[in-house]
C-alpha cells in the first residue's frame, strides 16, 4: 500500500448549492474532497487518500508512525466504550505496565523473544551517553509483566489474576507499513491473566474471543469467523491461538481481526509462576493473553469504504447524524437554522450523536461531499420546502436513499433508521464476503481459487511441513498463502477425505489464502 500522501482533486459532489437569503456572503470553492483513486481500481492508494482526507490520519516524519486525528480517536473510544464494561463484568481489572523491557527479562522466553526479535526497537543512548545495557520498548507485555505475577501470586486464593491495559506498543515493522493495518506503533488493550485450572483458562479464552467477535460484527458491521490458528501461525510461545478472521474481497487478502491466546504454562514455568493448591502442593498457574488493536479501524474502512470516502457504521461514528441547512434565495434563512439547530437539539437529547454544519461560507453541495468523505451514515437537509411541510429530508450514507420523515417523528423515525444502516452494512459485507468463499479438494483447485483472490476452505490433514510446503510453493509478488484458521464450526469431513495439498487423510476443514 502507498506510504505516502496523494494528491487530491475537485469535490466529486454533484448536487446543486443553494444560496443563503440576505446579504450575499462568498461561497468558497473549496477542493481537495474527491478521491483521486477507485477502490476497484487501485485499492492502495484508494486507501491511502480514505484515512488522510477523511481527517482520520495524518501522516508523520518517521515511517510507519501516523498521527490519529480525532475522527479515528473516537472510533477506538466507542469501541473500548463497549469493552471496558464487558470485561469488567468478567472481574479483568485495568492496570498499566511500563512501555520498557531489559534485555533479560526480554530474552528469558527463548521461543516467544525469537518471534518478535526482528520487530524488538532498543533504547541505546540517554543524550549522548551510550547506555551500559540496552532497554527493549514492550512489542508485547508477556514478559513485562510475568516477573510480577510471580511475585503476587503465592496461593490459591491470589487466583485467578485477571489484568488488562490499554497502551500502545512498538514493533519496528519495515515492510509495507499501512496506516492502522501495518504500524510500527499502534493502541491496542491487551489483557493477561492466569488460573488454577486450565478449564478455567479455555473457557476464558472463548469468552474473550465472543467479545472479538461481537466488537467486529455488532460494532463494526464486519462478518468475522471464529476458529483456531495452526501450529504454525501461533502465538510464539503459546499453547494454542483463536482468532476472528475478516477477509477484504477487494484484494484477496484475510485478515486477523483478533486474538484469544492460551499460554499454557509455559511462561509460568520460564518465569516460575507457581502457587500452593488447597493440598498444600506447589502447581504452575495457567495463562492467557489476548488482544485487539487499532487493527480494526482499518479493516472497517477497507470493507464499507466506497468511492465517495468512509462509510461508518452508527454504532461506532463519532457523529450519526449531520444537519445541514440547505437556503434558496429570499428564503427564512434564519428559520431554517433555527429548524437546523432545535433537530439537533432534539435528536441530541434522545442519545443521538447528531451536529449541525452551519458555516455560511461552505455550499450544501460542498458539504455533503466533505460528511460523506467522512461516512457520517445520516444526512439531515432542511430547506424551505422542508420548513414549510414541518419535516426533514434524510440521506443514507450507506446507499444513498432519501427519505421525507415529519419533524413530530424525526427522533423515532432517525433511529430506526440507524439501526437499520448498521444491519445493511453487516449484511452486505456478509454476502460479498460470502462470495469470496470457495470450497475446493485438490491442489489445482487451490491454486486456481487462490489466483481469483478467494478465500480458501479445503480439507487439511493439519501437519506443519505441509503447511510450510504450500508457502513455498504458492510464495510470489503479492505473498504467500497459509493458513487463516480452522473454524470452530467445521462442515462434515466425509470419512476417505484426502487433503487437498498432500494426499493423506484430512483431520479438518481449515481456511487458507493470503493475509495482511
Amino acid at each position: 500500500m502507498a506510504g505516502n500522501e496523494v494528491k487530491t482533486k475537485n469535490p466529486s459532489s454533484k448536487q446543486k448549492s443553494g444560496g443563503g437569503g440576505g446579504k450575499k456572503k462568498e461561497v468558497k470553492k473549496e477542493t481537495g474532497l474527491g478521491l483521486t483513486n477507485k477502490k476497484s481500481e487501485n485499492f492502495g492508494e484508494w486507501y491511502s487518500e480514505v484515512v488522510v482526507n477523511s481527517e482520520m490520519i495524518e501522516y508523520y516524519d518517521i515511517s510507519g508512525c501516523y498521527i490519529l486525528r480525532p475522527w479515528a480517536m473516537s472510533i477506538w473510544e466507542n469501541m473500548q466504550a463497549f469493552f471496558d464494561p464487558e470485561i469488567k463484568k468478567l472481574k479483568i481489572k485495568n492496570c498499566y505496565f511500563p512501555l520498557f523491557v531489559s534485555p533479560g527479562v526480554l530474552e528469558k522466553e527463548k521461543e516467544h523473544v525469537e518471534g518478535f526479535a526482528p520487530e524488538v526497537a532498543w533504547v541505546t543512548k540517554s543524550g549522548q551517553t551510550d547506555l551500559e545495557v540496552p532497554i527493549a520498548i514492550r512489542p508485547t507485555s508477556e514478559t513485562v509483566m510475568y516477573p510480577y505475577f510471580s511475585k503476587w501470586i503465592r496461593g490459591h486464593r491470589d487466583l485467578p489474576l485477571k489484568l488488562n491495559q490499554w497502551c500502545n506498543v512498538v514493533r519496528w515493522e519495515f515492510s509495507n507499513p499501512t496506516p492502522f493495518i501495518r504500524s510500527r506503533e499502534f493502541l491496542w488493550q491487551e489483557g493477561h491473566t492466569a488460573f488454577a485450572k486450565k478449564e478455567e483458562a479455555d473457557q476464558e479464552v472463548l469468552d474473550i474471543l465472543e467479545l472479538y467477535r461481537r466488537i467486529y460484527e455488532e460494532y463494526l458491521a464486519i462478518p468475522v469467523i471464529k476458529g483456531k490458528k495452526s501450529e504454525l501461525e501461533k502465538f510464539a510461545g503459546g499453547l494454542y491461538t483463536t482468532s476472528v478472521e475478516a477477509f477484504i474481497p477487494n484484494t484477496g487478502r484475510g485478515v486477523q481481526g483478533a486474538t484469544s491466546h492460551c499460554l499454557g504454562q509455559n511462561f509460568s514455568k520460564m518465569f516460575n509462576i507457581e502457587f500452593e493448591d488447597e493440598n498444600r502442593e506447589k502447581a504452575k498457574v495457567w495463562q492467557n493473553s489476548w488482544a485487539y488493536s487499532t487493527r480494526t479501524i482499518g479493516v472497517m474502512v477497507m470493507v464499507h469504504g466506497d468511492d465517495k470516502g468512509l462509510v461508518l457504521p452508527p454504532k461506532v461514528a463519532a457523529v450519526q447524524v449531520i444537519v445541514i441547512p440547505v437556503p434558496y434565495k429570499d428564503a427564512d434563512t434564519q428559520g431554517i437554522l433555527d429548524a437546523c439547530s432545535a433537530t439537533v437539539d432534539t435528536l441530541v437529547e434522545a442519545g443521538v450523536r447528531a451536529e449541525s454544519d452551519l458555516r455560511d461560507n461552505y455550499s450544501p453541495g460542498w458539504k455533503y461531499s466533505h460528511w460523506e468523505m467522512k461516512g457520517v451514515p445520516l444526512r439531515i437537509e432542511i430547506g424551505p420546502k422542508d420548513l414549510a411541510n414541518q419535516q426533514v429530508r434524510a440521506v443514507r450514507r450507506d446507499n444513498g436513499a432519501k427519505i421525507d420523515i415529519k419533524s413530530a417523528d424525526s427522533v423515532e423515525e432517525i433511529k430506526k433508521l440507524l439501526d437499520q444502516i448498521q444491519q445493511n452494512l453487516f449484511e452486505v459485507a456478509k454476502q460479498k464476503r460470502d462470495e469470496c468463499i470457495q470450497v475446493i479438494h485438490t491442489w489445482d483447485e487451490f491454486v486456481q481459487a487462490l489466483g481469483q483472490r478467494k478465500m480458501i476452505l479445503a480439507p487439511w490433514c493439519d501437519e506443519e511441513e505441509v503447511e510450510v510446503d504450500v508457502k513455498a510453493r504458492t510464495k510470489g509478488e503479492t505473498g504467500a498463502a497459509k493458513t487463516l484458521c480452522s473454524p470452530f464450526e467445521q462442515p462434515e469431513l466425509p470419512e476417505g477425505t484426502k487433503c487437498f495439498a498432500s494426499g493423506k487423510p484430512a483431520k479438518k476443514w481449515s481456511y487458507w489464502g493470503r493475509s495482511y
